[in-house]
């Protein structure tokens, strides 16, 4: 064997070593573009942490997305199982996302008061992919709109997901076409506004609970939505008290009211039925 061969063995034990001609793991995961996208502005140490905790968020976030744009084309099509499965992996990033905040919160309050005048007005409230997540949950808010007009993109996306049925508003057509009396109005409101509670679809959910047997897939999707939104409001907790456990109540990076305004966040309610529907059973 030449010294040549010897520095750059073909395999070892088995593994490919020479990936001048193909596809590295670093290739295909983006690698150098993922890891080289941290740039910290401050000299403090712990400011890596908090970059790369919220880059991982938005990951998450990714794909979050793409399985609830994929949840939401399911139901309209009347193919359940695979929305189940979909429902139950996001239930699961949102666990993820709880136990990151167990992370952040070894950020102790004078770590971060070093790296805050660094961030200047940048806050998560700007998260398009946030935003996205709570529109497509059913939580829309025209007037957060105004936060992303410089992302072009990310607006266009956010002004058509604005305008578009939620996943629970597909929910609500599908209970329509399973043969539930919907209110009218209900199957036909205005998309751009935030879920509200209605007796009809109460009434149908009731009568999905009160008969399981007889509505099996229905009574799984709203079992799978219970588990989506108790996630979402556990991660909506971690979130709250880890940034009360920071900086108390001061007032956010971006302008809000910080630790008060998050609190608020805590009371909405995603798919409002399915919880009102437990005291009548």
């Amino acid at each position: 064997m030449s010294n040549e061969e010897k520095k750059c063995p073909v395999s070892w034990h088995g593994a490919k070593m020479d990936f001048t001609e193909a596809m590295s793991y670093g290739d295909y995961l983006g690698l150098d573009q993922i890891l080289s996208a941290q740039h910290p502005r401050s000299p403090n140490h712990n400011e890596m942490l908090f970059i790369v905790q919220h880059q991982t968020s938005e990951l998450w976030l990714k794909l979050m997305l793409h399985e609830m744009q994929a949840v939401r084309a399911s139901l309209r099509a009347n193919e359940l199982a695979p929305a189940f499965k979909m429902l139950a992996r996001v239930a699961r990033i949102m666990d993820q996302l709880v136990h990151a905040w167990d992370v952040l919160a070894t950020l102790t309050p004078p770590e971060y008061t070093a790296i805050r005048p660094y961030l200047g007005a940048s806050s998560g409230f700007q998260s398009h992919q946030y935003r996205e997540l709570e529109f497509i949950l059913g939580n829309k808010n025209a007037a957060l709109l105004a936060v992303h007009t410089k992302a072009t993109q990310a607006y266009e996306v956010l002004e058509r997901e604005l305008h578009a049925p939620s996943v629970y508003d597909e929910s609500v057509m599908l209970l329509a076409r399973s043969g539930f009396a919907i209110a009218p109005e209900r199957l036909s409101r205005d998309w751009t506004q935030p879920t509200e509670a209605d007796e009809s679809v109460k009434a149908a959910w009731l009568g999905v609970y009160q008969d399981p047997d007889k509505y099996w897939a229905l009574y799984e999707l709203a079992e799978k939505l219970v588990d989506l939104e108790t996630a979402f409001r556990f991660w909506r907790f971690r979130h709250v008290t880890t940034v009360e456990r920071i900086i108390g109540f001061k007032s956010g990076t971006g302008g809000t009211a910080g630790v008060s305004y998050l609190r608020k966040m805590l009371d909405v309610v995603l798919f409002p039925e399915l919880f009102a529907v437990r005291t009548s059973l």
